[in-house]
């Protein structure tokens, strides 16, 4: 019996610590498998975290009309892309699911309905993350999906009424980018990034240093600055958890804080009390 369950069954839920809260820029799906400085820092935060009861991920390739939670017992490892090495392919990452966490994610959410899925797996914005972070996949790992057709406000209220996991050994991630415009990417080596990925990235990173979250759910009142940043908004979605699962109180530390491509950020951060 693992330690929720037991909690679960004598009403006690409180863990020694709160889990930390985390925003992962992921970016390619190579750095699964290469160790770069994005991959080195992944594996860096990932040996000096608190050992979680599970891993909550909010990843930007689950998007979803409605919101499920993934609940299956050994959830599948996703390839969804194409054109990359077949040693990626080869990649498996063989976490064991975490139902009855799922079970509980849907029960705490009181004002948005969440179905329970047996269907999706881990998404690679999910495994070539972990795959560096907690490379012995011996953590119980669950996906909440995105619904894009949700304003971003859904996002954030959601998240808060799921705040509580944390308290429950639960590490949450949003992984996604802070800029990510695969329409602009530029291949050459020591590629500098654009002027407008470094001015949303830092607007960003100045509005979460002062706690605004209303300025970043309104992003898009950057005009054409937030459509340049994001053509599309499935990789800044995840943000939007990251700040409902925030606490009061809790400080950003930022790592990766530099740019893949010249239009993909990855800035990453974790917020700790």
């Amino acid at each position: 019996m693992n330690l929720f369950e037991l909690k679960k069954i004598t009403g006690e839920h409180k863990v020694s610590e709160r889990m930390p809260l985390m925003f992962i820029g992921h970016g390619n799906p190579m750095n699964a498998i290469e160790n770069n400085r994005f991959s080195t820092s992944w594996k860096e935060v990932g040996a000096k975290l608190p050992r979680p009861q599970a891993i909550l991920s909010v990843s930007a390739h689950w998007l979803t009309r409605g919101t499920r939670v993934l609940a299956v017992e050994h959830p599948r490892t996703i390839h969804d892309f194409g054109g990359f090495p077949q040693e990626l392919f080869a990649q498996q990452y063989p976490a064991p699911g975490a139902p009855e966490f799922a079970k509980e994610t849907q029960r705490l959410s009181t004002r948005q309905h969440i179905v329970l899925d047996d269907e999706w797996g881990f998404d690679h914005g999910t495994w070539s993350v972990l795959v560096q972070m907690f490379p012995k996949a011996d953590i119980p790992v669950y996906q909440l999906s995105i619904d894009y057709s949700k304003p971003m406000s859904y996002h954030f209220a959601l998240a808060q009424q799921l705040r509580t996991l944390r308290d429950k050994g639960v590490l949450v991630i949003g992984s996604g980018n802070i800029v990510h415009n695969l329409h602009a990417v530029n291949f050459q080596s020591n590629a500098k990034p654009y002027d407008w990925a470094l001015e949303f990235d830092s607007t960003i990173k100045q509005w979460i240093e002062k706690g605004d979250h209303q300025s970043i759910l309104n992003f898009q009142r950057l005009g054409a600055l937030a459509l340049q940043a994001h053509p599309t908004y499935d990789h800044f979605l995840p943000l939007m958890y990251v700040l409902g699962f925030y606490h009061s109180g809790e400080n950003p530390t930022f790592f990766n804080d530099d740019f893949d491509m010249s239009s993909v950020s990855m800035r990453s951060m974790i917020y700790h009390t």
